[in-house]
């Protein structure tokens, strides 16, 4: 049995914030042990987790009592604190490279050489990160979707040295939480990033121009064309902060029609970072 099946198998996910927190929350159900790392936050990091596995209680999701599955999960300070026996460690601190090289490079010397180190980044070059790694071959990206329990989709992103049976395992462990995964080729954006920050830059430029009002322009896609959310509430989602981040590296990369309009740049510097202010482009107070 590999690894990635065995369900006492033990993964370590870096940053405790929204996405990490789901992520552990993902592998805690399946029957993992979880070692979470987060310096800053850790007590809020296991309240978040906590309510997220008490919510899929309350929803039916669960197949064990919520105090079995907390059970597996641990909190530590620094990478240096991840088991030894992590088969998986799951990056999922902010869109900076600097801090998700350092953290990386620390997990990696914690794990053994067989182990597998994934970032979870929805547009930075996986193979510029592996490259800083002592064994880039056992790295890839595992680009989740927010909220990660409900979520169907992983993009698994396959750099330049990232081995076949990497891949493999990647795929493996998307299959046992239940999702799909798709394998995307490193470049920017990969397939989602790419897709859908253009189509809500457009977007933002449609309400910047008073083409129609924002629950206008979400309806036309949600109905017209069976989006199950429309772009301007996908932004309030995924935060405008972190659009406006991924825009500009695209706009780096890839030219100009990934330039951020002045719009989404105005409501960043207010403030008005979507559902986790509670006003985006949607009043959510």
């Amino acid at each position: 049995m590999s690894a990635s099946e065995d369900t006492g198998a033990t993964v370590a996910v870096l940053g405790g914030g929204q996405m990490g927190s789901g992520i552990a929350h993902a592998f805690l159900t399946t029957g993992c042990a979880v070692t979470v790392v987060e310096a800053l936050a850790p007590d809020t990091t296991r309240e978040r987790i906590t309510a997220s596995v008490e919510g899929a209680a309350a929803r039916g999701k669960l197949t064990e009592a919520v105090a079995e599955v907390l059970a597996r999960l641990s909190v530590r300070a620094g990478p240096a604190e991840i088991p030894a026996d992590a088969v998986l460690v799951a990056e999922a601190v902010p869109e900076d490279a600097a801090l998700k090289a350092r953290l990386l490079r620390e997990a990696e010397h914690a794990v053994h050489r067989t182990a597998v180190l994934a970032t979870n980044t929805s547009s930075l070059s996986v193979s510029e990160l592996a490259a800083t790694l002592d064994r880039p071959d056992r790295f890839l990206g595992m680009h989740f979707f927010n909220p990660v329990p409900a979520s169907r989709l992983v993009e698994i992103v396959v750099g330049g040295d990232t081995a076949p049976d990497v891949v493999e395992a990647a795929g493996a462990w998307v299959r046992r939480l239940g999702k799909t995964g798709i394998v995307v080729r490193d470049s920017p954006g990969f397939a989602s990033s790419r897709l859908g920050v253009l189509l809500g830059l457009e977007a933002i430029r449609m309400l910047e121009d008073g083409v129609a009002d924002a629950e206008a322009i979400d309806t036309a896609m949600e109905l017209g064309y069976r989006h199950p959310m429309g772009p301007l509430r996908s932004t309030d989602l995924v935060g405008l902060d972190v659009r406006l981040s991924i825009a500009e590296y695209l706009h780096r990369t890839l030219g100009d029609r990934f330039a951020p309009p002045q719009l989404l740049r105005d409501k960043v510097a207010a403030g008005e970072l979507g559902r986790k202010t509670g006003r985006g482009f949607y009043d959510y107070g």
